[in-house]
């Protein structure tokens, strides 16, 4: 039995592009996808926050000389094209689901509507965001725990290439010794690389735990949604 009936489940734009570090690469999103519908399929009702890093990412861009609003809208634009993938993915393995975004473009998604969005959710749809937050200067992590706390999700669940919370980069440094449970507080004190700093504090606030851990490995995502201790999980 799921020791969550409610999630949102945070992905980066790069878990669509595989080892390819960029774009899509369908053989991943289908195993995304495939984990998904398992969640799905056991009643637990998913919701999901996209990234856009595999199309453009607007700090790097605006850190290059790009005007920030300009480059955080073309990375927000970028969530929707990942969100258009994902959600082919899944209803090509028989998931139904609904595409909402902050910034609407019709013919191709649906404006975000809490509403909407939270009755989608009850009816089995898998619910998926982009767009952001709509806004520059917000990340989609920030997009992700508002979204979770707009949902009533129990967890918001962030799904990467990384197993967990390590005080460095583990990539650099393979000696690093990764953090099972860790608290809000010492993340934001310790400026650790988990989410930035807003996103923290809405879930913090809003007693909504984070939990990290590696997407690509399969069955990881069902394993965590039924309460097994993979990952880190950041929590007061």
């Amino acid at each position: 039995m799921a020791a969550y009936r409610r999630i949102l489940l945070k992905l980066s734009g790069e878990t669509l592009s595989g080892k390819q570090g960029c774009g899509f690469d369908q053989e991943s999103i289908a195993s995304i996808c495939g984990q998904i519908k398992d969640v799905r399929d056991s009643g637990v009702r998913v919701s999901i926050v996209i990234g856009g890093g595999n199309i453009f990412r607007g700090l790097k861009a605006s850190a290059g000389g790009m005007d920030r609003g300009l480059a955080d809208s073309m990375g927000m634009l970028g969530t929707i094209i990942n969100g258009l993938a994902l959600g082919a993915g899944l209803q090509k393995q028989g998931v139904p689901t609904r595409h909402f975004s902050a910034i609407p473009i019709t013919g191709f998604v649906a404006p975000y509507n809490q509403a909407e969005a939270s009755a989608s959710l009850e009816d089995g749809f898998v619910v998926i965001f982009s767009g952001g937050t709509g806004n520059p200067y917000f990340s989609t992590d920030t997009a992700a725990s508002l979204r979770a706390a707009q949902t009533g999700a129990e967890v918001l669940l962030k799904g990467t290439k990384v197993d967990g919370v390590y005080a460095g980069d583990p990539k650099q440094d393979p000696t690093l010794e990764k953090f099972d449970a860790i608290s809000f507080s010492e993340v934001l004190s310790r400026s650790l690389k988990v989410m930035d700093a807003t996103a923290i504090a809405m879930c913090r606030d809003n007693a909504i735990p984070i939990i990290v851990f590696n997407l690509t490995r399969k069955g990881d995502l069902l394993r965590v949604v039924n309460g097994e201790r993979i990952g880190t999980i950041v929590k007061e």
